[in-house]
């Protein structure tokens, strides 16, 4: 069965388009045609009416009229016909009878278009009648003599053929130029036509709705805050998850077109002086007030820059994934250090029990077991968050595998965390701080390979600080040393710890700051108001 195939929207939009022209021009035309019409027979008949007033009142003519004489008045009559642009002239007497008709001869028959009676009156008048020729637009005039009475009629007649053809010549430029026209408005409607569809990508209308439908859904379904801006960081379009992590209660229509800075107040991540030339990916900031791992995206039309589309998660989001993977690591971590670490102790007094030297392999239980369970009862008591305490233990056991000394200052303390910083981002400052110190002294050979920590609440702040005898900032990197990507290990795979610090510490409006120890090393210092 054959289906037939519905027009697409840029055919529709072509016909429409040339019908349209179509129709107006027709209209157009029938218009002009009528008005030039109108124009015409008003003109002709007004002419007619004229000339008719013109030979009525020829002294000749009268005399000619009075006496009856034909002949005469085809003579006079015969040579102002040939010299004028009208169909015929007739001359009738006082009783509407043909005297001279310049066309047919006839005379002496009563004149035909029962239109003479108003003249006969004395009027002069302008009429369409039938004639004995057929229908014709005829201009009529009484002839009065000197004693004013009417003694003929004088009709000077256009056949209606005749000015129909005059009026057919008179529009055929202008029936030339609607045709010009509507070739060039049939150009203009397939470019046109063509145009539309090319920039509709080729899709009809409601493939382009559903397409935008589609596209507001899916923007709406992801987690993610994402907003869209122009040159002028206008909005252009911004999903649901960045209006609630952003804490803005205006719609997405109501925010379209509005200055972007109105409703997000933020560093210079968004409107940095290099936001044109580069992208920026997983950028942590601030977006009014709520720390955010945003992303910066260049909008690219035709190798020109249109606008950005930035991308932002919640940093707790984050902080929650990281928490439990951080966790997990962090366990695996201190399992495989302490079994690497028991595995050594077991082997030693393996060996010193098949050497049969038992006393010393009593003493070596005896030296390692107080020792560690020395550091077990000071992390215990001097640090009362669970977290923390699994951190030092865990970083404690790393350094002895590592062939370095964690040495924990007498008056640590630490009963309870300010409110602005969970355990999470606490641990990841204690605990970031401690690596770089590890890698520091590992960096360099000559270090005392000891690396100190004091923690403390005991005052209105909780200060840490982490010295260590390692190799040191480097100089060139002693100004960024804070910024996201700054880094000084080999090869370049980290650049984000000091930044997460920075950032936490920043958060809890606290700050940090680091100087050189003696003889080497460095020595970072964090202040954090409970």
């Amino acid at each position: 069965m054959f289906i037939k195939k519905p027009l697409s929207f840029t055919n529709k939009l072509f016909a429409s388009l040339l019908l349209f022209s179509l129709v107006c021009l027709l209209l157009l035309q029938s218009y002009l045609w009528n008005v030039t019409e109108d124009s015409l027979y008003r003109n002709l008949g007004g002419k007619a009416q004229i000339q008719a007033k013109e030979l009525a009142v020829i002294p000749d003519l009268i005399s000619y009229v009075e006496a009856r004489d034909s002949q005469k008045i085809a003579e006079l009559i015969s040579n102002i016909f040939a010299q004028s642009d009208a169909s015929y002239i007739v001359i009738g007497d006082e009783n509407a009878h043909r005297l001279f008709h310049t066309t047919t001869g006839i005379t002496h028959t009563a004149m035909v278009g029962g239109d003479n009676q108003e003249v006969l009156k004395g009027h002069s008048i302008v009429t369409v009648r039938k004639g004995s020729l057929g229908s014709s637009l005829r201009g009529k005039a009484p002839i009065i003599n000197r004693e004013g009475k009417i003694i003929g009629i004088v009709s000077v007649g256009y056949m209606i053929d005749n000015i129909y053809e005059l009026h057919r010549e008179q529009f055929i430029p202008f029936i030339i130029f609607c045709s010009l026209f509507f070739v060039s408005l049939f150009i203009f409607s397939l470019i046109f036509a063509r145009t539309v569809k090319k920039q509709m990508f080729n899709l009809e209308p409601k493939e382009i709705a559903m397409l935008v439908k589609s596209q507001q859904s899916i923007m709406e379904s992801i987690f993610e805050g994402i907003i869209a801006i122009d040159l002028d960081y206008k909005i252009i379009n911004i999903n649901q998850s960045a209006r609630q992590m952003l804490n803005i209660e205006t719609t997405a229509d109501k925010l379209i077109h509005q200055n972007l800075f109105d409703f997000v107040k933020s560093n210079n991540f968004i409107n940095g002086a290099r936001n044109r030339q580069e992208d920026l990916n997983d950028y942590i900031c601030y977006f009014n007030d709520s720390v955010v791992i945003a992303s910066r995206i260049r909008i690219i039309i035709d190798n020109q820059i249109q606008g950005w589309v930035i991308t932002f998660r919640n940093f707790d989001d984050i902080n929650l994934l990281s928490m439990q993977l951080t966790q997990v690591k962090q366990y695996a971590d201190n399992l495989r250090t302490l079994r690497h670490e028991h595995l050594n102790w077991m082997a030693t007094l393996s060996g010193l029990i098949y050497l049969k030297r038992y006393d010393e392999a009593e003493a070596f239980i005896v030296m390692h077991s107080v020792n560690n369970q020395e550091n077990l009862d000071f992390i215990n008591q001097h640090f009362k968050i669970p977290a923390i305490c699994g951190l030092l233990i865990g970083k404690y056991a790393k350094s002895h595998e590592l062939g370095l000394a964690l040495v924990f200052d007498p008056a640590c303390q630490l009963v309870a965390l300010p409110p602005a910083l969970s355990e999470t981002e606490f641990a990841s400052i204690l605990g970031n701080l401690l690596d770089n110190a590890f890698n520091a002294c590992l960096k360099d050979p000559q270090s005392g390979k000891q690396v100190y920590l004091y923690l403390s609440d005991a005052t209105d702040e909780i200060v840490i600080e982490v010295s260590d005898q390692g190799c040191g900032v480097d100089k060139a990197l002693r100004d960024t040393i804070f910024e996201q990507g700054v880094t000084s290990q080999s090869p370049k795979e980290h650049g984000i710890g000091l930044h997460l610090v920075a950032t936490y510490i920043k958060k809890a409006n606290g700050f940090i700051t680091f100087s050189d120890n003696d003889p080497s090393g460095t020595i970072f210092s964090v202040f954090i108001p409970k």
